[in-house]
C-alpha cells in the first residue's frame, strides 16, 4: 500500500487513538445509520461514506486487526499476510521496540522486512493459519469482523435495518447493500424494535473451509406521528372536544388497517386510555394485540358567538366545583 492510500481509520470515525470498544462500536451505528443507501437512496457520496467507515469499523473493532494498525500504521496489511514463525520482531513480547518506530522513511514493507530479518520467515511445513469467526449472535454490525482459533465455523454478521411501522407491520422485501454484495431479504409481517431476523448464508465466508455464515438483521422501527409501541400493544393520542368529554359520544379512531368507531363514555378525564381489543400489533402465533386509545381533551382556542354564549351560561350555572378537594391540601 502506498504512503498516499493510507487512511486514517480514527479520522475516519471521528474517534481518538484511545477510544475503546464501547465508543467505536457507538460511533459506527450512529454513522452507518446516517450514510445508509437505504437512507439515501441513490446518492453516491453517502455509499462511499457509508463503505468508508465501515472499512474503517471493521479494523479498529477487530482487536487483532487493530494492534497491527495501530503499530505498523500504512504496512499493517502486510504485516498481516505475512506473519513469519517463531519468536522475534513480529511477536507479542517485542511490540515496544516498534512503539517509536518510523515506518515511512522505507519505500515498501518488503524493503523494511528485508532490512530487519535479512530474509522473511516461513510457515512450517503441513500447517495453515486459518482465521474462524467467533461465537453467533456476537453483533458486529455491516462488514465487522470479529475473530477467534475455533476451527471450522463459519461467520455471522449482525445489521441494523431500519423499518417504517407500516413495513413492520405488514412485512416487506428490502435490499440491502453488504459491502460489494447487495442482498435481497424478507421481512415478515408484525416485527418489533430489537427483534432479529435470520438470513441463512448471508453472513461471511469463513476463509478455511468458504461456508457462509448467517446474517442477523436487528429491526429498528422509525417513529411514527401517531402511533407508539407501549409494552405488546400500540398507544396512541386522540383529542376530543369538552363537550364529547361530558357528554360522551362516538368518535373515529385511526387503527393499523383502517378506521374505527369508538365509544366515548359521559364524564372522562384527560388521559383516560379506553382499549380496542385486537386492534393492535400482530402476534407470532396468530391475532393481534390491543391498541390504546388516550383521550385529551382540548378546548377551542377561538369561540363562535354563540359558543362563548353557551359556555357563559355553563358556568354561571356550574354546581360542582372540580378543585373542592384541593382546600383540605397541607404540608
Amino acid at each position: 500500500m502506498a504512503a498516499t492510500d493510507f487512511r486514517d481509520y480514527y479520522g475516519i470515525l471521528g474517534l481518538s487513538k484511545t477510544a475503546n470498544v464501547d465508543e467505536i462500536k457507538k460511533t459506527y451505528r450512529k454513522l452507518a445509520r446516517q450514510y445508509h443507501p437505504d437512507v439515501n437512496p441513490n446518492n453516491r457520496d453517502a455509499e462511499a461514506r457509508f463503505k468508508e467507515v465501515t472499512e474503517a469499523y471493521e479494523v479498529l473493532s477487530d482487536p487483532e486487526k487493530r494492534a497491527k494498525y495501530d503499530q505498523f500504521g500504512q504496512y499493517w496489511k502486510q504485516a498481516e499476510s505475512r506473519p513469519p514463525s517463531g519468536a522475534g520482531p513480529w511477536s507479542s513480547n517485542t511490540n515496544s521496540n516498534f512503539e517509536n518506530f518510523e515506518f515511512s522513511q522505507y519505500g515498501s514493507f518488503d524493503e523494511f522486512i528485508n532490512e530487519l530479518l535479512g530474509q522473511f520467515g516461513s510457515t512450517p511445513s503441513g500447517t495453515t493459519r486459518t482465521r474462524t469467526p467467533r461465537s453467533p449472535g456476537v453483533p458486529s454490525d455491516f462488514g465487522a469482523s470479529g475473530f477467534d482459533r475455533t476451527p471450522g465455523a463459519a461467520l455471522d454478521q449482525e445489521a441494523i435495518i431500519s423499518l417504517t411501522l407500516g413495513e413492520a407491520f405488514h412485512g416487506a422485501k428490502k435490499r440491502l447493500s453488504l459491502g460489494s454484495e447487495t442482498i435481497e431479504g424478507a421481512i415478515p409481517a408484525g416485527v418489533k424494535p430489537g427483534s432479529r431476523i435470520r438470513l441463512r448464508g448471508k453472513g461471511q465466508t469463513n476463509p478455511a473451509n468458504q461456508q457462509r455464515g448467517d446474517l442477523y438483521l436487528v429491526v429498528e422501527i422509525q417513529p411514527h406521528p401517531f402511533f407508539k409501541f407501549e409494552g405488546e400493544n400500540l398507544v396512541c393520542e386522540v383529542p376530543i372536544a369538552p363537550d364529547e368529554a361530558v357528554l360522551g359520544g362516538q368518535i373515529d379512531v385511526p387503527t393499523p388497517d383502517g378506521t374505527v368507531k369508538m365509544n366515548i363514555p359521559p364524564g372522562i378525564k384527560s388521559g383516560q386510555s379506553l382499549r380496542l381489543r385486537g386492534k393492535g400489533w400482530p402476534q407470532p402465533k396468530g391475532g393481534r394485540t390491543d391498541q390504546l386509545v388516550r383521550v385529551v381533551i382540548t378546548p377551542p382556542k377561538t369561540l363562535s358567538e354563540i359558543e362563548r354564549e353557551c359556555y357563559e351560561k355553563i358556568k354561571a350555572n356550574r354546581t360542582i366545583d372540580p378543585r373542592n378537594d384541593l382546600k383540605q391540601v397541607k404540608l
